[in-house]
């Protein structure tokens, strides 16, 4: 009976805790979400208001109309670069993770955690070298430029890495034994068996392209194929911020991400501890 009450209050007083930091971290997002529907004198005139004293859609109506700043262009552009950069990431790091994770050459593992080493190396250090590239392909101001840079990440393969290494070796034996190839072994057998890893992986490329803003800056010029972040961005205006359409904009772009995180999400545990990471 001690036990089981020291339990309970271990977990009353975890609770406690978590509700705590739930709530200074849930904050911020109400307030973006509560500041949208104030009119635009509420939202400068100061102070902590959390509810709309007078509550108006006139900012979302703004931003969808404004032909100054086309936020339907902007998210149909982070789709469609955010979308072909995840497809094409998941298929050069499941290959990669199965020839680090399966096959046998020599030293496999010293090249991998080379490999993992220049995850060290800030982000911010590969701008210029990108950019060069960029001139030389042509591809600024194409969409080129958001899909194909940042193909090499290396967290999407140490994770399928993970999981391929836990997968039973009597299985890939007995499947080179009835005569499949890597190649089918991998197609077959292995991309089924890592679907939850596959997912976790996906939300993050995902996410990575959809919030990237520095280099989007950087590549674009023009308004062809400006993403939502670089959009939310030029919609603050030259002088004036406009707090109540900028947080409406905000929360549309919250949606899309929010809404695959809540598809995914009985994915997202089990893959992370299908992929291994806890070893």
């Amino acid at each position: 009976m001690a036990i089981k009450a020291v339990e309970k209050k271990q977990k009353r007083t975890s609770f406690i805790i978590l509700s705590i930091i739930s709530f200074f971290w849930l904050m911020p997002i109400f307030w973006v979400i509560s500041t949208s529907f104030k009119t635009e004198i509420e939202a400068v005139s100061g102070g902590l208001n959390l509810f709309p004293k007078e509550f108006t859609f006139e900012s979302y109506k703004f931003i969808f109309t404004d032909t100054n700043n086309n936020i339907l262009h902007y998210i149909t552009n982070s789709f469609m670069a955010a979308g072909a950069h995840t497809l094409l990431y998941l298929i050069i790091a499941s290959l990669a993770a199965y020839g680090y994770g399966v096959l046998k050459f020599k030293h496999r593992d010293k090249i991998f955690w080379a490999l993992i080493a220049t995850m060290m190396i800030p982000a911010v250090m590969n701008l210029i070298p990108l950019y060069s590239i960029m001139i030389k392909f042509d591809w600024l101001d194409k969409i080129q430029s958001l899909i194909i840079p940042g193909l090499g990440g290396v967290f999407g393969i140490f994770l399928l890495r993970q999981f391929f290494l836990n997968i039973p070796k009597d299985l890939i034996e007995s499947a080179k034994i009835d005569g499949a190839n890597h190649f089918q072994i991998y197609l077959r057998i292995v991309i089924p068996l890592a679907k939850p890893v596959l997912i976790v992986v996906a939300l993050f490329a995902f996410m990575g392209n959809w919030n990237d803003y520095l280099w989007p800056l950087i590549v674009l010029n023009s308004d062809t194929y400006r993403t939502l972040p670089v959009g939310l961005a030029l919609m603050q205006g030259n002088y004036n911020i406009y707090y109540s359409r900028l947080m409406a904009a905000t929360v549309i772009s919250i949606i899309p991400v929010l809404a695959l995180f809540m598809v995914t999400q009985r994915f997202f545990v089990k893959g992370i501890m299908m992929s291994g990471i806890k070893n």
